[in-house]
């Protein structure tokens, strides 16, 4: 299981999804453009002093990704998040997920574009009670749908 974060933009959800990461042992791809410098003060602030414990990879673009890490092919599916609630999504509780997947969150102000969506048929959202928010924050997101697929993937097992 790896999470991708295509394109983010805040540096403090960033850093708190590389601290899940760190703790989970799940591989954290980032995907550039970068909306902050990895040495961000924000960043490693809320990254606390877990970034040795973050397997990080820093890919230039997503045709570099897709092409090097293994995403969408025999590396695991690539499964696509997004607020955008639709006929294709599954509930993150519903989803099947399986230990190899790639878990794909786009930037927080505008979300995964529809070129990048269109390359899996894996996508999941987590529900929300009907209009009170429009989603869910990037960090807070990457949390729920990383557990979820821990448990739905029996990997969490012989965790304490």
């Amino acid at each position: 299981m790896q999470i991708v974060l295509y394109e983010p933009e805040i540096p403090p959800n960033t850093g708190n999804v590389a601290r899940l990461c760190a703790a989970t042992g799940v591989t954290l791809n980032l995907i550039e453009p970068l909306g902050f410098k990895l040495e961000d003060r924000y960043l490693k602030r809320a990254g606390l002093d877990y970034w040795p414990n973050v397997r990080l990879n820093v890919w230039p673009d997503w045709r570099t990704f897709a092409e090097t890490s293994g995403a969408g092919g025999a590396g695991g599916r690539l499964v696509f998040t997004s607020a955008k609630a639709s006929e294709k999504s599954a509930a993150v509780h519903h989803f099947a997920f399986e230990p190899d997947d790639f878990l794909v969150f786009g930037p927080e102000t505008r979300g995964l574009p529809q070129d990048i969506l269109a390359l899996s048929p894996y996508r999941v959202r987590i529900p929300m009670l009907e209009g009170r928010v429009r989603s869910i924050n990037l960090s807070t997101s990457a949390g729920i749908v990383l557990y979820a697929a821990l448990a739905r993937a029996n990997l969490m097992e012989t965790w304490t």
